[in-house]
């Protein structure tokens, strides 16, 4: 679990492809923060097709069912997305609605100066939320979007299809004497195909129980099951371990709009640090367990300890050495629990 001090890029090429299952990360916001990071890029159009080669890199590393997280800046949030666009299926633009703890008096808004400002002060940030095309389906490097679609189902749940399929021939059935059937079953036409779709890559889709219930019986004759003896919650395990992770649970508001407090001052705080809480939200909820989490642009890199609190391993990079010591010292000495 390593934090890795040197520049994103360069280190994101060093990375083996399809390694990472979440990719959470925060980079510079072109001329927002007053240092030379967020100032190394002379117009807009240089700082996007930065953006586009660190898209490059996560679309090669990320792995299939893999989450994206990109914190971007208010001005420039809709340009970042275009671009992440070309290369990832956008879920969400999230809004991160800064909270100070001052309600409508008192906050930073009210400190700002309007007859400077002459518009809205911006009391949020952004975070674009995305995954490979057609994420819950691709095979990374199809030429077109259909084709990306249906080749990424037929990668990530090949086990069930093949076993469907497997068990289908083993009973002398054809995909279309199955759909025949299903046809009949239902009484329409319309979902004939329905059935075709259980045992091709093509639009693959998993069974309901009934169904699944409902084709051990046409493969069995109404026998004592030989064919398809698996249990479908065991199926069905499989299936969602195979899926893109999203866990949030009733209690937590599943929206596009958070609220989060801003990390209050103290000293050697990070410009750009984001507070605990919104880490450890999205980590849980596109990660599970043992799952790989890289940050590429680490800051004061608290998101190792957040991983670290929740049972998930982490690669943290960050250009700055200082930083990079100073959280290799915190984790050395800390158990932190943070579930």
């Amino acid at each position: 679990m390593p934090i890795i001090c040197g520049d994103a890029l360069e280190e994101l090429r060093k990375l083996p492809a399809n390694s990472i299952n979440l990719i959470y990360t925060d980079p510079p916001y072109f001329k927002v923060k007053g240092e030379a990071w967020d100032h190394q890029w002379g117009t807009p159009a240089l700082f996007l097709d930065w953006i586009g080669q660190l898209c490059q890199e996560w679309q090669r590393v990320l792995k299939p069912n893999g989450s994206l997280y990109v914190f971007a800046s208010p001005k420039m949030a809709a340009r970042v997305e275009c671009e992440i666009g070309k290369y990832f299926n956008i879920l969400n633009r999230i809004t991160w609605r800064k909270n100070d703890g001052t309600a409508n008096e008192g906050g930073l808004w009210s400190r700002a100066n309007k007859d400077i400002l002459r518009r809205f002060f911006e009391q949020k940030e952004e975070l674009i939320f995305a995954e490979h095309f057609g994420s819950d389906n691709i095979a990374k490097g199809e030429a077109g979007y259909g084709a990306k679609c249906d080749e990424l189902r037929g990668f990530i749940f090949e086990p069930i299809r093949a076993y469907l399929d497997g068990e289908k021939e083993r009973a002398g059935f054809t995909t279309r004497q199955v759909a025949e059937a299903f046809q009949k079953k239902t009484g329409s036409r319309t979902v004939t195909g329905m059935a075709g779709h259980w045992f091709t890559s093509v639009q693959w889709t998993l069974p309901t129980w009934d169904n699944y219930l409902w084709l051990r019986e046409l493969l069995n004759f109404g026998k004592v099951p030989e064919y398809l003896k698996r249990d479908y919650e065991d199926l069905k395990r499989d299936y969602e371990d195979l899926r893109r992770p999203f866990q949030v649970t009733a209690q937590v508001p599943c929206t596009d709009v958070w609220d989060f407090p801003t990390v209050q001052f103290y000293r050697g705080k990070h410009p750009c640090e984001k507070p605990l809480d919104m880490h450890r939200h999205v980590i849980t909820a596109s990660s599970k367990p043992g799952d790989v989490v890289l940050d590429c642009f680490g800051g004061s890199c608290q998101v190792a300890d957040v991983c670290k609190g929740l049972g998930r391993e982490y690669i943290i990079i960050e250009k700055d050495l200082d930083y990079v010591n100073i959280a290799n010292r915190r984790l050395q000495t800390t158990q932190t629990i943070l579930s």
